[in-house]
């Protein structure tokens, strides 16, 4: 059963994505997907969406690949724009209801990896974690005052720092344009104060360092780095991980898409949980896929999008009792 999800989900998406009825109608999209065909949003609602593919006998290939399965993905399809103009994209069509289906639209581009505008996806997501961080502090500030023992009070303290941090990563998205802050990065450290955050849970689990000692600093936005490990790592222990193992190497020659980076960080986020899913492998970094009831499916789309947003990437190994997230960023010049 696909996780529930709303239009106030998908709205805030970088990734394009629309509704559709069976007959392939468009019921609603995204200002996403809105802007990469060049349409206003409410003059492409009702109509065919086939209509804006090039490539002959579409509705009827998805309308075979969906009576079997309740997934179909199309690679590298031709769709036209509203001023005449084409663009190449793949094309992820799901059955998310009996009567709906939910299409994400992947434009293809050759400046994949450039330093772009932050997408709406983490704009949106910076803008809805004000509030909640502003009351989180003001709570953990009342608690430090109150407290008499000195491990809740600095525990209390490190609620608060947490809270500056996201709040000052919020706005950094939110004023500058959403480009990274780009600088000089310590991925022990970075992992250090995720540790930190992990061993202030009720159920912390046990860290395992395997870091690689000569390991030379990277260059990031150690902030949303942070963040994107956290994820990884809080993930795992929702999942049952009662072990997470925190390695760093440097990775030679590694091939990401069209691009060879001649060196390369790689951080690996390792856990000893149940290991995710089949159903959900090939899905599993796409927005609104997720494998817990009440989970939203944003937070490996959101984490994928920060590596990628630093030229690098995140991939997934997975078994039982050992689920391997990579991180892969850049040391040195990429080409082709």
């Amino acid at each position: 059963m696909s996780a529930p999800f709303s239009t106030d989900d998908l709205g805030i998406l970088a990734t394009g994505i629309a509704l559709l009825d069976r007959n392939l109608r468009v019921l609603w999209l995204n200002d996403a997907l809105a802007e990469t065909l060049e349409v206003g949003v409410r003059s492409l609602r009702g109509q065919d969406f086939s209509a804006l593919v090039a490539e002959p006998g579409f509705a009827e290939q998805v309308a075979r690949v969906l009576a079997e399965q309740p997934q179909v993905r199309l690679r590298a399809v031709t769709l036209h724009t509203l001023h005449g103009g084409s663009l190449c994209a793949d094309l992820d069509l799901q059955v998310r209801a009996p009567d709906t289906l939910l299409l994400e639209v992947h434009a293809l581009s050759d400046n994949a990896g450039t330093d772009t505008p932050l997408s709406a996806t983490l704009r949106g997501f910076a803008h809805e974690v004000k509030n909640p961080l502003a009351g989180l502090r003001g709570a953990a500030q009342l608690l430090q005052r109150r407290v008499e023992d000195a491990g809740l009070a600095d525990l209390a303290g490190m609620v608060i720092a947490e809270a500056d941090r996201l709040a000052t990563l919020a706005d950094r998205l939110l004023r500058h344009g959403g480009r990274p802050q780009l600088g000089p990065v310590d991925m022990h450290a970075v992992l250090g104060r995720v540790e930190a955050v992990l061993d202030g849970q009720t159920q912390a689990p046990r860290i395992v360092h395997d870091y690689d000692p000569s390991l030379p600093a990277g260059t990031g936005d150690a902030d949303r780095l942070q963040q994107l490990l956290l994820n990884l790592a809080r993930n795992a222990v929702e999942a049952g991980a009662q072990t997470l193992t925190f390695r760093t190497r440097i990775e030679h020659g590694l091939r990401l898409g069209d691009r060879i980076l001649r060196t390369a960080l790689r951080v690996d986020v390792i856990d000893d949980g149940g290991g995710v899913p089949e159903t959900l492998r090939d899905t599993l970094f796409q927005p609104l896929v997720s494998g817990r009831a009440d989970g939203t499916g944003l937070g490996l789309a959101l984490a994928r999008e920060t590596a990628h947003e630093h030229g690098g990437e995140l991939r997934c190994s997975s078994r039982p009792g050992n689920t391997v997230f990579s991180l892969y960023l850049p040391l040195g010049d990429a080409h082709a």
